[in-house]
């Protein structure tokens, strides 16, 4: 019998295959869900003893395999284990659904907090906030730094054309979601196609680089999260991405997340991150302004899908979602591109 048994994990079997990976376990095995929703799903799991490890599995129906490949996520781990990349050990990768209905990893439970939005951020010392964002650039240029074939990664994904490859993805994603017209989302793309930068040199990227991806303690990051999107490809699509979610706390973008970690104050300025970031790497940043639009654009593409599955009823009766605000910060992404490639 196990006291707590959150939906998604079948307790029986999950204990069984734990026993095989953490053979110090110990009887019984409570389960908590850690952060739900739409992206893959994290549990903790905690024995009698006191012992933790973290469970991570993809969400519940609707579930596209090629965006929630645990195979991959785990890999990817795995490989960083022994890079100045902080990531939780792993201990094992099921890939036999039949165990717990989806494929999962489990990996060690890393103590620290999520700054997932500006209540966690005020709770920092202002010293505190400065120290964590000199070292999540470090950590971001030491990804970058990586060579992919030195940690088994070289067949991650294509080296080249990231951008390029992207925009006809997720142009592709747009075409198939439209509901209605969004001028911007058009013009957009038109103009991310136009002005496409060469790819100097391919790296790890990360691809959801931000504050709520980390676990982080003493100004430091202590594990990085949320491999999902990772791929190789152009280190500055990670650099843009990262300054579209640092919003300050006189950010005059309109944005339907004034949430935001940073909004906090007390961190430093878009301008002290990249020049920290350029200094560190030796990338020149001079074109950041188009990665920050392709990232904005690329939300909008995504929150138009999350838009027409929900409009259309395909992810059920979820009455905390509305509909005219995920359509609204559909429109918002598109000014917000536009709005730096002018």
């Amino acid at each position: 019998m196990h006291a707590s048994v959150p939906e998604g994990i079948i307790a029986d079997e999950v204990v069984a295959w734990l026993k095989q990976y953490t053979p110090a376990l110990t009887e019984p095995v409570t389960f908590d869900l850690i952060a739900g929703g739409h992206s893959n799903l994290t549990y903790s799991c905690s024995d009698a003893a006191g012992r933790k490890y973290v469970l991570r599995r993809p969400p519940l129906g609707h579930v596209l395999e090629s965006a929630h490949d645990m195979g991959r996520e785990y890999r990817i781990v795995s490989a960083l284990a022994d890079s100045a990349v902080p990531v939780a050990q792993t201990f094992g990768l099921s890939a036999d659904a039949q165990v717990n209905g989806a494929p999962f990893f489990v990996m060690a439970y890393v103590d620290g907090v999520v700054v997932h939005d500006c209540d966690v951020a005020a709770t920092l010392p202002a010293p505190q906030r400065q120290q964590l964002a000199t070292h999540l650039i470090e950590v971001l240029v030491a990804l970058h730094r990586i060579t992919p074939a030195d940690v088994g990664l070289d067949d991650l994904g294509r080296h080249d054309s990231y951008i390029a490859r992207q925009l006809k993805r997720w142009t592709r994603q747009w075409l198939a979601t439209t509901t209605h017209p969004i001028p911007a989302m058009e013009e957009c793309s038109r103009l991310l196609a136009e002005r496409m930068p060469e790819q100097i040199g391919t790296a790890i990227v990360h691809g959801d680089y931000r504050l709520g991806n980390f676990i982080v303690g003493e100004g430091r990051l202590r594990a990085v999260l949320d491999w999902e999107l990772c791929t190789l490809g152009d280190p500055l699509a990670d650099v843009g991405y990262l300054l579209n979610n640092w919003a300050g706390p006189d950010d005059t973008t309109p944005s339907l997340d004034d949430r935001s970690p940073t909004v906090a104050g007390g961190f430093p300025t878009r301008a002290d991150l990249s020049s920290q970031y350029a200094a560190a790497s030796g990338r020149d940043l001079t074109n950041i302004n188009y990665y920050r639009a392709f990232q904005h654009w690329r939300l909008g593409a995504i929150r138009q899908g999350v838009y027409k599955r929900y409009l259309e009823g395909a992810m059920g009766s979820d009455t905390d979602f509305d509909l005219d605000v995920s359509k609204r910060a559909v429109e918002l992404c598109a000014d917000a591109a536009l709005e730096l490639l002018r």
